[in-house]
Order: C-alpha cells, then structure tokens, then sequence
C-alpha cells in the first residue's frame, strides 16, 4: 500500500529542486517494511516490528518545511504544516539524508493520515 506524502502548492516550487513530487515523495507499506521517500534527499526502509507507535500530530511553523532534523532524534519530512504523522520506533533507527542522522521519531505530512495511520496499526503490532 502507497500512500503519498502532502506536498503544499505554495511550498512544491521549492521542494520540486530537491525532487520531491508527486512520485517520489510517498510511504509505501509492503513486505515487513514501510519504505519512505520524499525526492533525492531520503528514501530509507524501516522494519515494521520496530515501529512502537503511530499517532496524528502537529508540526510546529519554527520548524520549517522540508527535510528537516532536530540533530536529537526527530527527522521530519514535511510538505505541509498539516496533516502530520508521528511514527515512533522502539531503537534508534540510522538514516541517511545529507548525513547519517539517528532517528528515534519520523514525522510525515500525509495527503490521507487516517488512512496511513490505520494501515500501519493493522500491519503491525503497536501502540496507540
């Protein structure tokens, strides 16, 4: 299943320089992984068992839009301000954008988050 990420008409100019459209922004569930991309900058699977809880959440406006990191564990990839999922993982999960960062929380901006969100709790075994 491939649901794709929310990209604001205001901010695809920008994102599309970095490769972030349509097709190539999107987290794909499929096989024991949910595989997310969002243009050249990520694209990194991540073993369903070690997904320990999804939820709605917010992004703050200070945070930017993006590809973003708190250098602390959170990596965002966010086409909006709104329509965001947390996904939080039981350990620490290495990803690579510029740099290998360590992820503890991934944060998305989903054109549909209920359905993301109620896919992932049924292919997994999580927390609400």
């Amino acid at each position: 299943m491939r649901f794709p990420i929310l990209i604001s008409p205001f901010w695809r100019p920008l994102l599309l320089l970095f490769g972030a459209t349509g097709g190539r922004s999107f987290a794909q569930i499929e096989d024991g992984e949910l595989r997310v991309r969002f243009g050249f900058l990520f694209d990194h699977r991540f073993p369903l068992a070690q997904i320990e809880t999804v939820i709605p959440s917010r992004w703050p406006l200070w945070a930017g839009i993006g590809w973003r990191t708190t250098f602390r564990g959170t990596v965002g990839l966010i086409g909006t301000y709104v329509n965001i999922v947390e996904i939080r993982f039981k350990e620490r999960q290495r990803v690579r954008m510029v740099l290998p960062l360590s992820c503890r929380r991934l944060c998305l901006s989903m054109a549909d988050p209920q359905a993301f969100v109620a896919a992932l709790r049924g292919r997994a075994d999580l927390h609400t």
